[in-house]
């Protein structure tokens, strides 16, 4: 038993990116392949939907209010009021943005793959609320999960074909030693989006594994929870004190979709998640 319930009854082809919105109450998430950004009030049940105008891997929130989006061309900023400018433009014929996450320090790590998901296509880059962009990993096929310790000196990262979950030490300066964290085994699927709770335990989603997985710091695997859908995509901590686990799926390349398939499902009670910073820009 997983103990999950339905948030968002929905049909999206790639949902991801869930990301608990704490100045509004609002889970944000998107759906890549629909180029849409959703909004949901868990306490009122409302939702809302803004077409991104091209694929959108991630949406997070905007100190100040607003939001960042890692976009197919670059990485754009949307004014509360709805105004749309470029933060930092790079389009690459053939790739997408992908996941997405705000740094301790307020900065954008974005994650970017090739549609074909040739190897080595991808990136991940940290961007800075000026717009200034500094490549930190340039050698990756599918930028996936990202996501940093309770203290920020760690951070972990996802490059979904290696099937690991690695760790690097963080500072103000960058990440150095990569190393793994936690491998998952052949026909358990390929981890996906991440997010760390407050004893610093990864929740890794498992696409084509119907589950999320909590490792702990140390990389032992504690806790699975097994979900009625193949393609879970991301996982993230909302609603009152961060304690309900919310997890995006995807109906992309399923024949025969189950059908929860592309909703929204909730784990109440699931633990306790960090607060999440917006981005500094």
């Amino acid at each position: 038993m997983s103990g999950h319930e339905v948030a968002v009854a929905a049909e999206a082809e790639l949902g991801e990116g869930p990301t608990w919105d704490p100045a509004i109450g609002r889970l944000l998430w998107v759906d890549v392949l629909g180029g849409r950004v959703h909004t949901y009030d868990p306490a009122t049940g409302r939702r809302t939907v803004r077409a991104a105008g091209q694929h959108v891997g991630a949406a997070k929130p905007r100190a100040g209010g607003g939001l960042v989006l890692n976009l197919r061309d670059g990485v754009a900023l949307l004014d509360p009021d709805g105004t749309f400018r470029w933060l930092h433009r790079d389009p690459v014929p053939g790739r997408r943005a992908n996941d997405a996450a705000v740094a301790p320090d307020g900065s954008l790590w974005a994650g970017t793959m090739r549609y074909d998901e040739a190897p080595g296509g991808g990136t991940l880059t940290r961007l800075t609320g000026d717009g200034t962009a500094t490549p930190v990993l340039t050698d990756v096929t599918v930028s996936n999960g990202i996501g940093w310790s309770p203290d920020g000196t760690l951070m972990y990262y996802v490059d979904s074909p290696t099937r690991r979950v690695d760790v690097f030490d963080h500072d103000s300066t960058g990440v150095r030693n990569r190393r793994t964290l936690a491998v998952v085994e052949d026909g358990a699927g390929y981890p996906d989006g991440l997010t760390v709770d407050a004893a610093g335990c990864v929740w890794v989603a498992l696409w084509d594994g119907g589950a999320v997985r909590r490792y702990t710091p140390s990389g032992a695997l504690d806790r699975e929870i097994r979900l009625p859908v193949p393609r879970t995509t991301a996982c993230a901590f909302g609603g009152p004190g961060l304690r309900d686990l919310y997890v995006t799926t995807a109906r992309v390349g399923l024949t025969a979709p189950p059908p929860l398939s592309g909703s929204v499902l909730v784990v109440p009670d699931a633990g306790e998640g960090l607060p999440q910073p917006p981005f500094a820009g």
